[in-house]
C-alpha cells in the first residue's frame, strides 16, 4: 500500500543549554493508507509532538516529514497551511467545534475554507454526516449534543473532502468505554476506505482496534506490535521495555 506519512529519523528539542528537552529523538516511523497505527506511552514520552509535527503544525529540529510522498521541509507556509486543509484532519480530545455552528456547517467548514461554496460544501458535509449514522443530528449545535455525538462529529469534520490522514490526540480521553468504542469503530471505518490514521490512547483495550501499535518513551520508539493480543499484555509489553 501507499505510505501515506513518514517520519525519518525526526528529532525535536525544546531550549538549549542546561534546559534543553528532547521531546523526539530520531524517530523512524511510517503509515500506510488504510491503516489505523496507534502511539502509545507515559505522559511526557513525545506522542502529542510526533502528531504536531506529522501533521506539520510544527517542524522537527532534524530529521525529515513526507506526507503523500512529498517532503513538508520543500514546501512553503502556504503550501503547508494548504496541505492541512485538503489532506490532513485532525481529531482532539476537547472536540474543538465551533458553538455559533450546527453540525454540519462544523464539518463543511474546512471545505469551505478551501474554496468549496457553502451549498456545496454542506452537502458534502452532510452525505459525510449520513455515512456515519449523525444525518439525525446535523442542524443541532454542539451545546445541544452528547460528548460522544460531539466527537463522532469532531470525526466526521476530519474525514471530510479528500484528506489522506487522520490525527487523532487522545479523541477518547473525555468519553465513557461504550462512546469511546464507537470512536475507534469510526476511524478504523475511515481507515477501511484509503485514509492513514493514527491515534494517540492511553487505553489498551481502545488501542487493540489499530492494525499496529507503537510505544514511545523518552521520546523514542521503543517497541511496536502489529498483531495486539489483548489489553493485559499492551500494558505489559508498554511498560517493560
Amino acid at each position: 500500500m501507499t505510505v501515506a506519512m513518514e517520519l525519518r529519523g525526526v528529532s525535536r528539542v525544546y531550549g538549549s543549554g542546561a534546559g534543553e528537552v528532547h521531546a523526539l529523538r530520531h524517530v523512524d516511523m511510517s503509515v500506510r493508507a488504510g491503516e489505523l497505527v496507534a502511539v502509545m506511552g507515559p505522559s511526557g514520552s513525545g506522542k502529542s509532538t510526533l502528531l504536531t509535527i506529522a501533521g506539520s503544525l510544527e517542524e522537527p529540529s532534524s530529521g525529515e516529514v513526507l506526507v503523500g510522498g512529498s517532503s513538508l521541509r520543500s514546501m512553503s507556509a502556504n503550501e503547508r497551511a494548504r496541505l492541512r486543509r485538503r489532506a490532513i484532519g485532525y481529531v482532539f480530545q476537547d472536540f474543538n467545534l465551533l458553538a455559533g455552528l450546527t453540525a454540519v456547517e462544523n464539518v463543511a467548514l474546512p471545505l469551505e475554507l478551501d474554496g468549496v461554496g457553502p451549498k456545496a460544501a454542506r452537502e458534502v458535509g452532510l452525505a459525510v454526516l449520513e455515512e456515519l449514522g449523525l444525518a439525525g443530528q446535523a442542524r443541532r449545535y454542539p451545546d445541544e449534543l452528547s460528548g460522544g455525538e460531539r466527537q463522532r462529529i469532531a470525526i466526521a469534520r476530519a474525514i471530510v473532502g479528500d484528506r489522506r490522514l487522520v490525527l487523532a490526540d487522545e479523541p477518547t480521553g473525555a468519553l465513557d468505554s461504550v462512546n469511546g468504542e464507537a470512536v475507534m469503530r469510526l476511524l478504523r471505518t475511515a481507515c477501511k476506505r484509503g485514509v492513514a490514521g493514527v491515534v494517540v490512547t492511553h487505553d489498551a483495550q481502545l488501542a487493540s482496534w489499530a492494525d499496529r501499535i507503537v510505544f514511545l518513551r523518552d521520546g523514542r520508539v521503543v517497541d511496536q506490535t502489529s498483531q495486539p493480543v489483548g489489553p493485559e499484555s499492551l500494558l505489559t509489553d508498554g511498560t517493560s521495555r
